[in-house]
Parts: structure tokens; C-alpha cells; sequence
């Protein structure tokens, strides 16, 4: 990982779009910071696309899509369940009116989910993820669900740093139990994930960009940015030419077979912040 002082202004200057995971990348002790809100709306104010994209649930994320609980987040879509789902406004993009948006009844009117998979996929996998939990809490002493569980449509996941402090070998007693159930596991610097499809962060989000933007993100990551800080977030620093480390990933970089090309100098919210003055300085913003 080189310092961000290294990012060629160049490279910056064409930046049009950036992806962002949100816990302890754009969240300080769970909440977002004034100063990472700030860098998002100006992000958006300069013209750019900005995606969050997290293992948190769908759910989860509706008050800060929607500003149920303040304002609304300054950002074209959150993509949620590391890729599986996600919100976004119906007025984004080229093609939401052609991709078969559902508009929930309890969701504002401005808002629609895109899912990933079809609603009877979604259903039969729900009924065998609630069994799979259940194993593996009478499996693994001390595991449980994570909190904001209700708020999943997708995937599993174990608490084992929010509120719980799990040893290395319980997660990888957790990811054991999962991956012989078949299921496609991650671990977030929070929760430990798994699911039934071929979903990460970096499939997750070529599928947005295409679906919702229409544009192909592979051919033209020389003008994306991922900004990112532990194990749910390798995919992207794996695939992506700019891709950035806020300060705190020095926490999990012993455990990652991939990490991001740069690092911010501030951790968590004032990392994210540091990266879009980086971005918004060599375009003139």
C-alpha cells in the first residue's frame, strides 16, 4: 500500500464515479461522521457517481436512503447484502424504468429495491438460511445473530465484533459451518456473512452500474474509485485501479490476500474525507 499522496493527480482528474463500503469507512463508532457527509454531498455536487455498497441488510439502510431519521444521503444508490439488493432513486440513472424496480408499500414513493435474484429464489433460500442459523448456533457456543438481522433478505450474519467479541477460531469455526452448508462466505470488520449466490462486493457492484447506469464498470475502472477497509472489501481492492484503504485497515492487512493500492493517512469517516479532497482537488473542485 502506497500513501495517498501517491495517487497521480492525473488519475484523479478523470474520476467519475466512487464506490464507498460504509462501517468504519464512512461510519466513527457506528455513525457517520459530519465530515463524510460532507465529502459525499460534494462528491455528488462536482458531478460524480457515488455508490455505497456494504454487507449491512437492506433494511438497514432505508433511513439513510429515504432521511427517515434526518436527511437522506447524498448518493445515487446503496447497494446492500454485498451485492445481492439494493435501493435506489427512481429518477437515477438511464434504465430503472426497464429493470423491474419494486416499490415497496412502506417505502417512500422516490425509492425502489433491485434485487438480484427473482422473488421465488429469494423465497426458497430464506426457508434454508433459517435452518443453517439455527445449526450453527447450536453448533458454536456464544454466536448469534447479528442485530440487524430483521433487515435481511439475502444473507446470514454473525455478530463477532459489533457487540460481540469472538476469537479467530470462533469465526472460523462460524465460516465452517457455513461453507460445508454451501454457502459463499465473508467477513466483514463486524459481521461474518454467508449466502446463496455468487454475490461480493465487486460483483455486486458491475451489476449496479450496469443495471442502474448502464455502463460497464470492468472496461473502464481507470475512472472508478473504491474506497474501502476490511475482508468484505478484497474483491474491490483485487479488481479495482484506484482503490483506497482508509487508515484503520491496518487492522485486518495481515489477514488479506488483497489490499487496496493506496491508504489514507485518517482512519474510518476522515479517511473517506481525506480521499474525496484528494479527488475533488485534481479536478478543480
Amino acid at each position: 500500500m502506497q500513501a495517498l499522496t501517491h495517487w497521480p493527480e492525473a488519475a484523479r482528474r478523470t474520476v467519475v464515479g466512487v464506490f464507498t463500503d460504509i462501517d468504519d469507512t464512512l461510519t466513527t463508532q457506528g455513525a457517520i461522521t459530519a465530515d463524510a457527509l460532507q465529502a459525499l454531498a460534494d462528491l455528488k455536487a462536482a458531478g460524480l457517481f457515488v455508490i455505497p455498497i456494504t454487507g449491512r441488510p437492506i433494511g438497514w439502510c432505508e433511513p439513510f436512503m429515504a432521511g427517515t431519521h434526518g436527511a437522506a444521503w447524498p448518493v445515487d444508490a446503496m447497494v446492500a447484502e454485498n451485492g445481492a439488493v439494493a435501493f435506489v432513486h427512481e429518477s437515477t440513472g438511464t434504465n430503472t424504468r426497464q429493470k423491474g424496480l419494486q416499490t415497496p408499500s412502506n417505502l417512500r414513493k422516490q425509492l425502489s429495491k433491485l434485487y438480484q435474484q427473482d422473488v421465488e429464489t429469494r423465497t426458497a433460500n430464506q426457508a434454508r438460511m433459517q435452518a443453517i442459523a439455527a445449526q450453527v448456533m447450536a453448533e458454536v457456543p456464544g454466536v448469534q445473530l447479528s442485530r440487524d438481522s430483521a433487515g435481511r433478505e439475502t444473507d446470514l450474519a454473525f455478530d463477532y465484533a459489533e457487540f460481540a467479541r469472538l476469537s479467530p477460531d470462533t469465526v472460523q469455526q462460524v465460516l465452517a459451518v457455513l461453507q460445508h452448508a454451501g454457502m459463499q462466505t465473508t467477513v466483514s470488520s463486524i459481521h461474518i456473512h454467508g449466502c446463496f449466490g455468487n454475490f461480493n462486493k465487486w460483483q455486486g457492484a458491475c451489476w449496479i452500474a450496469r443495471e442502474l447506469l448502464g455502463r460497464d464498470l470492468p472496461t473502464e475502472l481507470d475512472r472508478w474509485v473504491f474506497v474501502g477497509d476490511s475482508g468484505n472489501d478484497q474483491a474491490m481492492f483485487e479488481h479495482f485501479t484506484h482503490s483506497v484503504g482508509v487508515a484503520n485497515i491496518a487492522h485486518f492487512a495481515p489477514q488479506l490476500q488483497h489490499l487496496p493500492r493506496y491508504v489514507a493517512q485518517a482512519e474510518r469517516g476522515a479517511g473517506f474525507a481525506e480521499v474525496a479532497r484528494a479527488i475533488l482537488r485534481a479536478r478543480g473542485a
